[in-house]
């Protein structure tokens, strides 16, 4: 099957996901949840990120047509997962792990955030995108829960 674009991504939360608003910046597109557009920003739902940044080269995005999509889940998913949460990386570092974090199409820890329990998947194919979209609905689910408690 071939790869889901951005902008694939982007259409399918802005249409599933309701109070959901984009921002471009830092080489990401970043999608918070904001309804009424009360807050500055809202709280992160996920994140499309394109380039590499000053501080999360993991992935190699300098590579062409190479994007990450990144969010977060709940600790006993990520722990049905992976196993463990990782620590907090240093500033500047990744987490640590047997984690190939430029491998297209699979799914890992965020290099730099999972520690907080988000996941990160480089060029997801269609059939791998499938399978996201029920961690996705949970993902929203917790920024809801997260929201409800500013």
């Amino acid at each position: 099957m071939s790869a889901v674009t951005p902008a694939i991504i982007s259409d399918y939360v802005l249409n599933a996901f309701i109070h959901v608003r984009p921002l471009n910046a830092w080489g990401e597109t970043s999608f918070f949840y904001n309804p009424g557009d009360l807050r500055p920003r809202g709280t992160y739902f996920c994140t499309i990120k394109e380039k590499d940044g000053e501080n999360d080269k993991a992935s190699a995005l300098h590579r062409k047509d190479v994007f990450r999509l990144n969010f977060g889940v709940t600790k006993q998913t990520f722990l049905r997962l992976f196993g463990v949460i990782p620590k907090r990386p240093f500033k500047g570092g990744i987490i640590e792990g047997a984690y190939d974090f430029t491998q297209l199409d699979s799914m890992c820890p965020h290099p730099v955030y999972g520690w907080m329990c988000w996941i990160a998947i480089i060029n997801p194919s269609q059939e791998s995108f499938i399978r996201l979209k029920g961690l996705m609905l949970e993902s929203y689910q917790l920024v809801l829960q997260k929201h409800q408690k500013k």
